[in-house]
């Protein structure tokens, strides 16, 4: 057979497996924006939600989720960058460090619902910060932390060592050159991960449940101490335990908490480009 005639097979064979991944994805998303775009207005991502949730609108909830987020980012972004500097610059190859390695990974994979049992005996009863937003967002941070230490370190690992020695001949530290040369050109990889982790994390469900989520709260939360409504829970909320809620403001909510990820997603993107760009190598 014409090895010209194969290739092309494969292009196709190729480009169907990709429809199949694709053509699903954007069902669920066209659906979700025909039948929640009417539920979309100013008063509905504006309003305190009244009537039992069956009417105004879900804004203590979006608040919420961006606080949720915020937090998350604010604990697993140091805590995970800098592990994955540890492990990829300073740690030896050991049976430690390897078994360290293998338990982020398998961390990974650990169901949420788990990391919010574990949130909910150590965070809300243990140290006794109840449920609150500060409970919710270590629970969180805890659950993202594999995934940003896994992408950070495969980033770091992938900047050719001649930038470290060219630093160390030039007599700057270890960390100086970490510091100035190998973390800025790992910086679109390490982006990357954040974006992945944070993007679980304003998704999640049962982690929120345990930790921080209301099932009715129609205010803001005044200190990071209080509970907080949030989309993910809000969205499970009116879909199984409000009889009667309208289906459009089901898709409406989920259409907004869409939005809001592929915001932030896009955001976190633009940033990753800007840094690539930048790259020397």
């Amino acid at each position: 057979m014409n090895r010209y005639l194969v290739q092309r097979l494969g292009f196709i064979f190729l480009g169907l497996c990709a429809l199949v991944v694709v053509a699903p994805i954007l069902a669920v998303i066209a659906s979700i924006v025909v039948q929640g775009i009417s539920a979309i207005s100013w008063e509905f991502l504006t309003a305190m939600p009244r009537d039992g949730m069956k009417a105004g609108g879900i804004f203590p909830a979006i608040v919420g989720t961006l606080l949720l987020t915020l937090g998350t980012a604010l604990v697993a972004i140091p805590v995970g960058v800098g592990g994955a500097i540890y492990l990829s610059e300073y740690a030896r190859d050991t049976q430690a460090t390897r078994s360290i390695r293998l338990a982020i990974i398998n961390l990974a994979g650990i169901p949420s619902v788990v990391y919010g049992l574990f949130g909910l005996g150590l965070f809300v009863l243990f140290l006794r910060l109840g449920t609150s937003i500060v409970a919710g967002s270590l629970t969180l941070a805890i659950m993202t932390l594999p995934i940003i230490i896994s992408a950070a370190e495969e980033a770091l690992r992938s900047v050719p060592m001649e930038f470290r020695n060219v630093s160390a001949s030039l007599g700057g530290t270890r960390w100086q050159g970490i510091r100035h040369i190998v973390l800025p050109q790992a910086l679109p990889g390490v982006i990357t991960g954040v974006i992945l982790g944070l993007l679980r994390a304003g998704g999640e469900t049962a982690p929120i449940m345990f930790t921080v989520a209301a099932f009715y709260l129609p205010r803001l939360p005044q200190s990071p101490l209080d509970q907080t409504m949030a989309l993910p829970y809000h969205l499970y909320v009116i879909s199984t335990q409000v009889p009667g809620m309208p289906l459009s403001i089901q898709h409406g909510t989920a259409l907004v908490l869409l939005l809001l990820v592929l915001s932030l997603n896009l955001v976190a993107t633009l940033i990753r480009g800007y840094y690539r760009r930048r790259r020397e190598w």
